[in-house]
């Protein structure tokens, strides 16, 4: 069965609080998917985010993100009132401030908090600390000593919190327990808003495919509380990052700056870490995309200290016996592999011997001087097809970025008139790939919407003005619905 969907993240809907949540407008934007005839809701990451505010550096691989929290729901069970929560209401067209989350929302937990150990049972709440004990115990911890260190990551704080086998540890978990238990209370809702909405969404035949990013980021509970698995020095420092080579979109390649895995230490323990993070993505989301999947074969491993990515070099990862590992533990899953940037045939086989689906993305398909396996005449049942993800430019002002040549191409290949409009030429994109082999076609809530630079999410290798944009109510409209409910009956998805 060939079937479709929406890319729209958490942080984009026209929630009241200044960022997208978990609360009224997702149960609305599910209805929308319902009435829009589709089958997945596709989200970025959703773990806590740190400097930069990307969904794919994060505090923890297990988290969940504070601000996706929903207060209108905490209004409801009287853990806030009205009025504590009407000065934090912000415009829906605004773009997202992190700063200002950053600066208020926290404030408005720890009142939540309070309430809620007075008001309510705690059997609940023991019994999830005491099911994620594994990583929340110290994330929480993480966060309480964060939270009075100066800003920097873990190795900055003074010595004796650095290592999390200490005296000094030992001594601040006693002394600060209520503010640690404050950071756990926060995950508890977190998680108790998610799985409701996600019992919603999957009551109304959605599924949720979850991104999950290959790193982890080096100022993250996981590396603090256990530094054996990443390629750290003596003193705890990475000796080499994770990042890209140099390409046509990034001259100097991408520095993404992740520590590597310690793959040879993982292995002896059998691939346990990754394991168990898989299997707590799957009790999060019902299909889950492995960001930078190709990693797995040969990652591309830059010196630590290195201020581009151009003097990094590839190195074999775990390939098929991690996979090997996943299944014998934990079954078939539904994965799909970002299987995009420089692949070689190691990569293809790696894909092959998985057996999970790879992307298509229809913008990198249009070379007016050669083929490629991007344009959906190439297109195989065992693979997801995209326009764009959430680092392309919008379809529209793609179709405005490219030569005349590449255009000129796209008309062609469409069989329009280079005159044509250029919200037709986007619809009729989208109907090409919702007409391809593919089994699932995504497509980005802004290409449906016809955006243009303005709806544009991620500029790979930036830093400030990402992860910003929000979508309106009055986007979300019935006639878009309709239009999109048209174009899926139409191609059989």
């Amino acid at each position: 069965m060939r079937e479709s969907g929406i890319l729209f993240h958490i942080t984009s809907l026209p929630s009241p609080y200044g960022i997208g949540t978990l609360g009224k407008a997702a149960y609305e934007f599910v209805d929308f998917l319902k009435k829009s005839g589709q089958s997945y809701w596709q989200v970025l990451p959703i773990g806590p985010t740190s400097y930069g505010d990307s969904p794919y550096q994060s505090f923890s691989a297990f988290a969940g993100n504070p601000y996706f929290i929903d207060l209108d729901i905490l209004i409801e069970e009287k853990l806030l009132l009205i009025d504590e929560c009407e000065e934090y209401k912000r415009p829906v067209s605004e773009n997202i401030d992190y700063k200002w989350l950053y600066d208020t929302r926290f404030k408005l937990y720890k009142k939540a908090y309070k309430r809620f150990l007075s008001m309510y049972s705690q059997k609940e709440f023991d019994d999830f600390k005491k099911e994620k004990s594994f990583w929340l115990n110290d994330y929480a911890l993480f966060m309480a000593i964060k939270g009075i260190m100066p800003e920097g990551n873990w190795l900055s704080w003074d010595c004796e919190y650095a290592k999390k086998e200490s005296n000094a540890i030992r001594n601040f978990s006693k002394n600060h327990f209520e503010e640690i238990d404050f950071w756990k209370f926060i995950q508890y809702t977190f998680f108790r808003q998610w799985n409701s909405l996600k019992e919603y969404a999957n009551d109304k035949g959605i599924k949720i495919i979850g991104d999950m990013p290959i790193y982890v980021a080096y100022d993250s509970s996981d590396v603090w509380s256990d530094p054996k698995n990443w390629l750290l020095d003596e003193e705890l420092k990475p000796t080499v990052v994770a990042g890209v080579p140099p390409d046509f979109f990034a001259v100097t390649g991408q520095l993404w700056g992740n520590p590597i895995y310690n793959y040879e230490l993982m292995k002896k323990n059998g691939y346990d870490w990754w394991i168990t993070r898989i299997s707590e993505s799957f009790k999060l989301f019902d299909v889950v995309r492995i960001d930078h999947f190709r990693g797995f074969e040969s990652f591309y491993s830059i010196p630590a200290g290195d201020k581009t990515a151009e003097f990094g070099k590839w190195e074999k990862g775990p390939g098929i016996d991690l996979f090997n590992k996943i299944k014998e533990k934990l079954g078939d899953l539904d994965i799909i592999a970002e299987d995009l940037g420089f692949l070689t045939e190691d990569v293809y086989e790696l894909l092959r011997q998985s057996g999970f689906p790879g992307m298509k993305i229809l913008q990198f398909g249009f070379d007016p001087n050669g083929d490629s396996e991007y344009l959906p005449h190439n297109y195989t049942n065992n693979s997801i097809c995209y326009t764009g993800t959430h680092d392309n430019m919008t379809l529209k002002e793609w179709l405005q970025d490219i030569s005349k040549e590449g255009f000129d191409f796209v008309c062609e290949y469409l069989d329009v008139d280079i005159n044509t409009e250029i919200d037709i030429i986007i619809d009729k994109l989208i109907k090409l790939l919702l007409s391809s082999v593919s089994k699932i076609a995504i497509i980005p809530l802004r290409d449906y919407l016809h955006l243009g630079k303005e709806g544009r999410f991620n500029i790979p290798s930036t830093l400030g003005g990402n992860w910003v944009w929000r979508a309106t109510d009055a986007m979300l409209t019935d006639e878009l619905a309709e239009k999109i409910c048209k174009f899926t009956k139409v191609y059989r998805r």
